[in-house]
């Protein structure tokens, strides 16, 4: 006989792996109901997943924004920091490093925008799911919408 076919039963499992006493175990046999599971079906479990999977993409969408806005900021810092580095005739290798800073920094920017837009199409993508399967009531929907009005509204200012 294997290992494996040895049944325990779950009193017992819980008594070796709990140290829990004899008549504590007898209370809760028999003083405790046990609840009915309620197994999601399928439909549900999508839902739930699809759902799941929305939050996540939209505060993905979020946190790419706001790191948009952050190398934005970074570049109007090194840059001014740059030009007064120019008026105050400050060495010439320091003032070629902080360049190469300033360069980098502007190159996270289309980088950062290649990634807000892969995220947001595909929110786009998990919101038209959730769609079909008829969940537009929940917050999670109205956020999502809300985030991609806002990643919508930031890609046509700065087309303009």
């Amino acid at each position: 006989m294997k290992h494996a076919d040895i049944s325990i039963h779950p009193l017992i499992t819980l008594y070796l792996t709990c140290s829990i006493s004899w008549p504590a175990l007898y209370f809760v046999k028999f003083h405790f109901k046990p609840c009915p599971l309620q197994i999601p079906s399928p439909y549900q479990r999508l839902a739930m997943a699809t759902v799941r999977n929305l939050k996540i993409k939209t505060s993905t969408c979020k946190r790419i924004v706001r790191e948009l806005h952050s190398y934005e900021k970074e570049v109007e810092r090194e840059a001014a920091k740059t030009a007064d580095m120019k008026e105050k005739g400050a060495d010439p290798y320091d003032l070629k490093q902080q360049e190469n800073v300033l360069a980098e920094s502007r190159m996270m920017i289309p980088d950062c925008r290649k990634r807000l837009e892969g995220s947001l199409a595909d929110l786009k993508g998990t919101l038209a799911e959730l769609d079909e399967a008829n969940e537009k009531e929940c917050p999670e929907v109205e956020d999502a919408r809300s985030t991609i009005t806002e990643v919508e509204k930031l890609f046509q200012t700065t087309e303009a």
